[in-house]
């Protein structure tokens, strides 16, 4: 099961530009938009912890169900946003979305490979990958912060994952393509970029010498004439 994630909050009255004061003090500034038991919200202005809030929302994914008490209230969100100074990568501000239980809820959840292919190692193969996101609908409790997919079943050339070939639970609607691809295996000759390589470097050396022989003719002849 799913470790239940908690931020705590509280009520924001700055707003606009006042703002920078807080984050001066190690706040971080935030809203709450979306539905709330079916119910549409009015946005609610929040503040956060700068430090703690940074520990938390740095490992989470855009499918990460968020638990935010808001001073003893309870809002069941995910994070939509994200600001960060562009320079330090600190956060400036949070957006999050309240979302209903109830309701079924799209979002991209990543995609994570789990193990060593049989091919990397018995074939000095190169695991190729395709798309790192399945789009998926489920309730938001039931959302994966990411999935895992076996790379262990890449034991040779002809092996490749699908998403058609994911074995996922009853409670996610896939939305992807079925028939993208997930992994799969190449074989990289390395004998063969070496010769090109070689086949480069002596082109490069040949258009770099023939100038000087033609320019050593020339000026051996041209010796000869003054003679």
């Amino acid at each position: 099961m799913t470790e239940r994630i908690v931020l705590e909050a509280q009520h924001r009255a700055l707003k606009g530009k006042k703002v920078g004061a807080l984050r001066r003090q190690g706040i971080l500034p935030g809203i709450i938009y979306g539905r709330l038991k079916k119910e549409q919200i009015e946005p609610i202005s929040i503040q956060l912890d700068l430090h703690n809030a940074s520990k938390i929302i740095n490992k989470l994914t855009a499918s990460s169900l968020i638990t935010l008490d808001l001073e003893g209230e309870e809002f069941p969100v995910v994070l939509r946003e994200a600001q960060r100074d562009v320079i330090f990568r600190t956060l400036l501000h949070v957006d999050f979305m309240a979302v209903s239980l109830t309701e079924k809820l799209q979002a991209s959840v990543p995609i994570e490979l789990i193990g060593q292919a049989p091919a990397e190692i018995n074939m000095a193969a190169v695991v190729v990958t395709g798309i790192t996101e399945l789009e998926i609908e489920c309730l938001p409790q039931d959302m994966p912060e990411r999935i895992e997919v076996d790379a262990t079943v890449l034991k040779d050339m002809e092996s490749a994952i699908y998403v058609r070939d994911l074995q996922l639970p009853d409670t996610y609607e896939v939305l992807s393509d079925p028939d993208e691809l997930i992994a799969g295996v190449t074989y990289v000759s390395i004998e063969e970029e070496e010769e090109e390589e070689e086949g480069e470097l002596a082109e490069l050396l040949d258009e770099e010498l023939e100038p000087e022989v033609i320019e050593k003719g020339k000026k051996e002849d041209d010796e000869e004439e003054e003679e």
